[in-house]
């Protein structure tokens, strides 16, 4: 077992250093519990990459099937504990948190009144898997099938260009004019520009300069004041179009998937989990 802790903790965060201060010991038994393990199964589970590590294809396998079963482990404990049943950990796009969740918080507390939640803000937008922590995670158009994650749809998404007024006016014959213009993105959501331009059958055009930004509500906020275009969801500038900050040239189009709750598979009875499902379907409609 504390082999398999190791080898799930490197696997996770990709570097001996990394894990062994995640679970308290030296680096040099780390290094012995993943020999250890490679011995007894007579495969090599990593590969060093430049200053990291990274798993080789049969230790990727196993590592998909040794993390969510010390995630299983870990909730059967803490229920054992009664530490679990009235609390979850819910992970959101931080625009999604901010503009369409948090507004509703109020709502959602009322109907789960036995269930205390934590919205966690998600700057970069990663699958559950990757989130031990987390007991459920909202996901948009980057979601994924996973064998181990049931996704329930409860949103539609829109998305589009948006540009402060004036900038948008400069965009009036079409979008070719997007060439002459900054292209505004995030890290945390790095394929939206490449997402709208499949999607709305645009030709790509090359921007007069790029820039990203760490999160989506950074690259808001530089549209917002004039630096250049981004491709957002509806649901975060619904205000700023209100009241004229910014401007939807082009209009929104649907995003494939919408806004989906992913749940494991060995959560699917969970009481809080399957209240908070129909409430989002509910309000998402």
């Amino acid at each position: 077992m504390n082999a398999l802790r190791a080898f799930e903790a490197v696997a996770r965060r990709g570097s001996i250093l990394q894990a062994a201060a995640e679970l308290g010991v030296v680096r040099g038994a780390v290094r012995q519990q993943i020999a250890a393990l490679e011995a007894h199964f007579g495969v090599a589970l990593f590969r060093r990459d430049g200053r990291g590590l990274v798993l080789t294809e049969k230790g990727r396998g196993y590592a998909e099937a040794v993390a969510p079963a010390f995630v299983l482990l870990a909730r059967a404990s803490a229920e054992l504990e009664g530490g679990r049943h009235g609390r979850l950990a819910l992970g959101v796009p931080s625009v999604l948190a901010m503009w369409w969740l948090m507004p509703r918080l109020a709502a959602l507390q009322a109907a789960l009144p036995q269930v205390e939640i934590d919205i966690m803000p998600l700057t970069v937008i990663e699958a559950l898997s990757g989130h031990p922590e987390l007991d459920a995670v909202i996901m948009g158009g980057e979601y994924r099938p996973s064998p181990e994650i049931v996704a329930t749809p409860f949103m539609a998404d829109e998305f589009g260009p948006v540009a402060a007024p004036g900038l948008a006016a400069r965009l009036a014959d079409g979008p070719a004019g997007l060439a002459g213009a900054v292209g505004l993105a995030s890290r945390s959501a790095p394929t939206l520009w490449d997402d709208w331009f499949a999607e709305s059958g645009v030709p790509p055009v090359r921007f007069a300069r790029q820039q990203a930004f760490e999160d989506l509500l950074l690259a808001i906020g530089a549209a917002r004041s004039g630096l250049g275009v981004a491709v957002v969801p509806r649901i975060a500038v619904e205000d700023d179009i209100a009241r004229g900050a910014l401007v939807a040239p082009w209009g929104f189009i649907a995003r494939p998937g919408g806004y989906a709750l992913c749940r494991r598979k060995s959560d699917v009875a969970s009481r809080p989990l399957a209240a908070l499902a129909e409430w989002l379907v509910a309000a998402g409609a």
